[in-house]
């Protein structure tokens, strides 16, 4: 049985006349590792590989390794499916006409270790055919079972156009979670973060070829773990109020605003897919009608919800005082993590002004991040920007851009951006 707790970290006293209310909402899963054994099967596992041309020999032997080692880390009585990609998609295993699925076994998982030792490098990339092909599987099993997909490419998508690409991605809102890994240095960062996104995965680097199967069996593992299929984040707030935004800010970047469901006229639910045992927080930002000091109000109830239950709630206050003292203080999680989307952003921002040649705004960017790392005694982060720029003074943000920087260090920083740390300086 899983358990869950919230808890609210905020400063609920207001200035006369102010109206935004900012907290953030840890929410922590306990016993959600082993909820998945008392349902019988677990979960439904998807896993697509690139084998365009790009992948070459050395590529595609690699992808076969990394799919037998997520095929080995699969559980028995998983419902499963290997799909190949490259401007075309086609399932690997269970090898039939229609869509479907195996249920894991030693028997079906040495058939599948054998399936994908026939992948073969050819074509080009058309990432939502592979998508698309990844739905109507999906689709084949029960709604109610954890969906999850890992999703590996070499390159951009250039066999299809990018208003393609988003029909598919969109249509596949919902219908499972994906994560999403790029090989080596010709894929492009912003497309397949596109994509992880949407499906409530993540995104990251694999540096070189040998590296997949590690990071392939690590991912497995970890969906293994996750013993709740979907949860629902569910925020309430008074008649008259705003929900300015909601926002994963740990242990990934998200914002989940535009994502609300109305589950009545005053509660939206937004998706925070499948769990295991982990602590996750979250950013409510709800703006009140003003009051006037020594009135006090509640402004937004956070709940944890499965179904229709609800597993846990926290409360965000609203108190105005007319007291500096009081009023002043920013909660120390609400200014770290806000902190820490301005320095995703920065990142981002730089980057792709430095891809498109304008240097200075690049330099200004980049800076920014430099500074906002050094505040926040980020030394990860720091680290990787030494690798685009030269930092001359951390304090204030002065830096140059390296004439020679190494691809691979820029899709890293850029990968890295979204993920936030605890840190204190």
């Amino acid at each position: 049985m899983a358990d869950f707790v919230a808890e609210a970290f905020q400063n609920e006293f207001l200035a006369d006349g102010a109206t935004d209310v900012h907290a953030i909402v840890r929410v922590t899963a306990t016993g959600a590792s082993g909820a998945t054994a008392q349902s019988g099967p677990g979960g439904v596992e998807v896993i697509i590989v690139d084998t365009s041309g790009s992948m070459g020999v050395r590529g595609i032997e690699q992808g076969s390794l990394a799919a037998t080692a997520a095929l080995q880390e699969i559980t028995d009585g998983t419902l499963f499916a290997v799909i190949a990609g490259n401007h075309l998609a086609w399932q690997v295993y269970p090898q039939s006409p229609v869509p479907g699925l195996a249920v894991m076994n030693p028997q079906n998982r040495a058939a599948a270790m054998h399936a994908v030792r026939g992948f073969r490098a050819d074509g080009g990339t058309a990432m939502g055919q592979w998508l698309l092909a990844a739905r109507q599987v999906f689709e084949t099993a029960p709604p109610s079972l954890r969906r999850h997909a890992i999703l590996l490419t070499d390159g951009a998508n250039e066999h299809e156009t990018p208003d393609q690409l988003t029909w598919a991605i969109n249509s596949c809102v919902g219908v499972f979670q994906a994560d999403c890994r790029g090989v080596g240095d010709r894929w492009q960062v912003d497309e397949v973060r596109r994509i992880a996104s949407a499906l409530l995965g993540t995104v990251d680097l694999i540096p070189r070829p040998e590296q997949m199967a590690q990071e392939f069996e690590t991912l497995m593992r970890a969906s293994m773990s996750r013993g709740v299929a979907n949860a629902e984040l569910r925020v309430w707030a008074p008649q008259g109020a705003q929900v300015l935004f909601v926002k994963q800010v740990s242990p990934t970047l998200e914002d989940l605003t535009t994502r609300r469901r109305e589950v009545n006229p005053l509660t939206g639910g937004y998706p925070t897919g499948a769990w295991s045992d982990e602590d996750r927080d979250y950013h409510v930002a709800v703006r009140l009608p003003a009051k006037s000091v020594g009135q006090e109000q509640l402004a937004a109830r956070v709940q944890l919800a499965i179904g229709d239950e609800v597993k846990a709630q926290a409360l965000v206050k609203a108190k105005w005082s007319n007291d500096d003292a009081l009023t002043a203080r920013i909660n120390p999680q609400v200014a770290q993590y806000t902190g820490q989307a301005e320095l995703a952003a920065a990142i981002q921002d730089g980057l792709a002004a430095k891809a498109a040649g304008r240097d200075d705004e690049a330099t200004s960017k980049l800076g920014r991040a430099v500074q906002l790392a050094n505040e926040a005694g980020n030394d990860e982060m720091t680290s990787r920007l030494k690798k685009v720029v030269d930092i001359e003074n951390p304090e204030t943000g002065t830096v140059r851009l390296k004439k020679q920087v190494e691809k691979l260090d820029e899709m890293a920083l850029d990968t890295a951006s979204t993920k936030t740390t605890r840190v204190r300086k």
